[in-house]
């Protein structure tokens, strides 16, 4: 898809915002397909961010455990019980990482932001 947007999204100046994961950024045992895909994903965005500069900015959130209405109450708990922040983070904090990078400073590109509580640390 970025390919095809690339010369609407040069002309305009534009942005490029991926969603990866913390499990890109850690290896979860018994998701190594999804930590795999994620891990990918983040070195996509720092394979485009040098080849659609200077006219693109290109960056990725990645967020660790959000709580949904279907999340299991059990594992929400343990990772709340894991992360500094003694939560979890919900959809609006990783709307407004998007946001940061979808409105904030063009010159800024190429950077992966955790979204997580401090839970990969």
């Amino acid at each position: 898809m970025a390919r095809e947007a690339l010369p609407h999204l040069r002309a305009a100046s534009g942005r490029i915002v991926n969603i990866g994961s913390l499990g890109g950024m850690r290896a979860w045992a018994g998701h190594a397909h999804y930590c795999a895909s994620k891990a990918a994903l983040h070195s996509l965005t720092l394979s485009m961010a040098k080849a659609f500069a200077p006219q693109v900015s290109v960056n990725c959130v990645a967020p660790g455990w959000i709580e949904l209405e279907e999340s299991d109450a059990g594992q929400a708990a343990h990772f709340a019980r894991k992360t500094p922040m003694r939560r979890n983070g919900c959809v609006e904090e990783v709307a407004q990482a998007v946001l940061f990078f979808a409105s904030g400073p063009h010159f800024i590109t190429g950077q992966l932001l955790a979204v997580d509580g401090g839970l990969g640390l």
